[in-house]
């Protein structure tokens, strides 16, 4: 990176790239111009640091790429936005070799293609260590989905994985065969957020709130029961997964620890107006009561409800 300097950096990463419609002026001049069709916008920003949200040698820089965008366009798509346009700020040290910018970069963009977006710009800067901050840019196709909205009665649904991006950091950490454990490393090391079981719920979906398990799935359902003034009661028998079984076994953990509280999956989980079966894509795990906290077969579990970033 000293040689190739920072103008031929950005020359490199954007060769070749193509923006999506949400992107009226991409990289090039000292702004990007950014649409929004329906008179406003979403948007988040998120931030990775090497060694406390990443490791490069558990995890390739395409990997890293994905990762930084998946759990932005998640926020976005938790908020019922499609993902638009993202910006990246990138600091590194003066001897990251120029292929792991390289392939850091078709990560990034391998990510936003899969949200429906591209990347519109952003900043590269010297630093001791790899730091990784992106924002994310949302056209909100209905009335945003906040954390306020659910009420008793409402019944609770996930759409997509929960507790694999933590078994594979177990793996990683014991020092356990990676070989033998792929499919939950793979998890860690890039989430699959199920964009389309929001972005494509029907009409007739009554949605009250929802977020992205970014944190773990207590402490995020956590903030819905406080925003909406309610309590959240799961289901531990819904939340099974035998995938997790072999895992747990061999590290001797229990698997529904790393459901309840292991973050990073991106999968998705809302409230729903208790109006029979929930959408395709969903599984119905608990439901919303009066009262306050979230419980687990009617009791209140101890230790951290998930990740913390001051802890």
């Amino acid at each position: 990176m000293g040689e190739l300097g920072e103008f031929g950096l950005i020359a490199l990463v954007n060769q070749g790239r193509t923006q999506t419609p949400g992107v009226l002026l991409g990289p090039g001049d000292d702004a990007a111009v950014i649409a929004a069709p329906e008179g406003r916008f979403v948007v988040t920003t998120d931030m990775l640091v090497q060694d406390r949200h990443f490791r490069t040698d558990w995890s390739s820089a395409h990997d890293i790429g994905r990762k930084a965008i998946a759990q932005n366009a998640a926020d976005v798509v938790a908020m019922g936005a499609v993902p638009s346009a993202f910006v990246v700020g990138l600091g590194c040290p003066s001897d990251t070799p120029v292929e792991f910018v390289r392939a850091l970069a078709d990560g990034l963009w391998a990510e936003a293609g899969r949200a429906g977006a591209s990347i519109a710009g952003g900043d590269m800067v010297r630093s001791p260590l790899l730091i990784i901050s992106v924002t994310a840019f949302g056209d909100p196709r209905r009335a945003p989905i906040k954390l306020s909205g659910a009420r008793p009665g409402d019944v609770v649904a996930v759409a997509g994985r929960l507790g694999w991006s933590a078994a594979g950091l177990a793996v990683l950490t014991a020092g356990a065969d990676s070989a033998e454990f792929a499919d939950v490393v793979a998890a860690h090391r890039v989430p699959r957020p199920p964009y389309d079981a929001v972005l494509e719920l029907p009409d007739t979906a009554e949605i009250t709130a929802l977020t992205d398990v970014s944190d773990g799935l207590l402490a995020d359902l956590g903030h819905i029961a406080e925003s909406s003034g309610v309590a959240i009661d799961l289901a531990a028998a819904t939340l099974a997964d035998p995938e997790l079984a072999a895992v747990g076994k061999a590290l001797g953990v229990n698997p529904l620890d790393w459901i309840l509280t292991g973050g990073e999956d991106h999968a998705f989980a809302a409230t729903f107006a208790d109006s029979g079966d929930v959408p395709e894509g969903w599984v119905r795990i608990g439901q919303v009561r009066a009262g306050a906290g979230v419980t687990v077969d009617g009791t209140l579990r101890s230790g951290p409800a998930g990740w913390e970033s001051f802890a």
